[in-house]
């Protein structure tokens, strides 16, 4: 042994090897931060020697009750589990018996220095760690693993956290009448009755589920939450270069696909309504970017009025909301399940594209959040000033499209 341990030490040694029997790991953690390049049980074992003391069997160590005899068994259980999934970083973590934390603290009191010692549950992420990562060549990793595994030692059991994949991308849909995310049925919340047709569902699928449906094929996933940057309404088709999605893979068994081969196999399965287009690997960040940028929105929007548009008044009325900003209060249609506040909006552009009788065509470019059909309703007066109220002519929204998503 190095002369870092002395008489002080190696005396409330042999005081606490007289009051508990511990084998030569548990012994070794108490002096781990003087030998780092060394391991528990080879400083335990060293210590013993040095004072001439016979060697306790793990099975009878009275801190560790044969747990430090088992990290090759635990090692063992956890390669088993995990070979199903693809991974190529981790990181292991333990849960220990309180009894045997309180029996750790106890001894660690006995020592006249507790400041070179180490937690058991240490050791046992570390050889454990070892010996997956010498057996199936993959790399520890503090910060962002693959996998987490979880080796419970009050059961010998072993369970895992598997990192979530994140998939970036833009989505065009082709088809009205669908929404972005799944919709659970108002009445029974998602558990299927005969309103819903026993689907549990609002709306028979969305561009979640018919983007989600493949990736979770491929990449033999268990769920997944699809985040989008902002959404159009069910009615609204999305067109021009897509809306901006990322969509998060839960519980993957397989991390590296061919996302190109996903693309196709999405747009083939979802053609006609959705299409995905640049799906590319991000980590987890992305999400919240998404959720805080404000892209600017171009919309072409088909309007109806009750009475036939005077063309020049019409002009007039759109290059008055031109550079506008309008007041919005939370509209009527989503009131129910939105709280009822007053946002205010840019509008950046409002062109007359078409007109004939009472009805026309506009191209609008807002701020994101902007509710464009109440733009042009005025919604009972929620929304000032809007087309309606310049004209003065009951206006609504016949169809809308998002041609134009800014930015990133």
């Amino acid at each position: 042994m190095a002369a870092a341990i002395d008489e002080t030490l190696l005396a409330s040694v042999q005081k606490v090897l007289k009051k508990y029997s511990l084998c030569d790991s548990c012994l070794g953690r108490l002096f781990a931060r003087l030998y780092p390049k060394k391991s528990r049980k080879q400083i335990g074992r060293e210590i013993r020697e040095k004072i001439l003391l016979k060697k306790t069997s793990e099975e009878k160590c009275w801190l560790c009750e044969g747990i430090c005899k088992d990290f090759d068994y635990l090692a063992d259980i956890a390669i088993e589990k995990i070979k199903e999934y693809e991974f190529e970083t981790f990181l292991v973590g333990s849960i220990v018996d309180d009894e045997i934390l309180e029996r750790e603290k106890l001894v660690q009191q006995e020592i006249s220095d507790a400041r070179f010692s180490e937690s058991i549950k240490l050791e046992i992420n570390r050889e454990i760690a070892r010996r997956i990562s010498e057996r199936l060549d993959k790399k520890i990793s503090i910060k962002n693993p693959d996998v987490t595994i979880v080796v419970d030692t009050r059961f010998y059991h072993v369970s895992f956290q598997v990192r979530s994949v994140y998939i970036y991308g833009r989505y065009l849909k082709f088809e009205r009448g669908i929404p972005q995310t799944k919709w659970p049925c108002r009445v029974c919340r998602g558990r299927g009755c005969r309103r819903c047709g026993y689907t549990g569902k609002m709306y028979e699928t969305s561009v979640e589920e018919l983007i989600a449906k493949k990736a979770l094929e491929v990449f033999d996933a268990s769920g997944e939450a699809f985040h989008g940057s902002g959404r159009e309404d069910i009615d609204a088709l999305m067109l021009g270069d897509g809306r901006p999605f990322v969509l998060e893979i839960k519980n993957p068994k397989k991390r590296n696909v061919d996302l190109k081969r996903l693309e196709k196999e999405i747009n083939n399965f979802a053609r006609g309504k959705v299409e995905v287009r640049g799906l590319s690997y991000v980590d987890k960040d992305k999400v919240v970017e998404l959720k805080k940028a404000k892209h600017l929105k171009t919309y072409k929007v088909s309007i109806i009025g009750d009475k036939s548009f005077d063309k020049e008044k019409l002009k007039e009325a759109t290059q008055l909301l031109q550079g506008k900003i309008i007041k919005q209060a939370t509209p009527l249609r989503v009131l129910h399940r939105r709280a009822d506040l007053e946002r205010e909006r840019k509008i950046i552009e409002c062109k007359l594209e078409t007109v004939e009788d009472n009805k026309a065509t506009l191209i609008i470019t807002a701020e994101a959040g902007t509710y464009i059909k109440e733009l042009i309703s005025g919604d009972q007066g929620r929304t000032k000033p809007s087309l309606s109220e310049i004209l003065g002519i009951n206006c609504r929204v016949e169809k809308l499209d998002v041609v134009e998503v800014k930015g990133e």
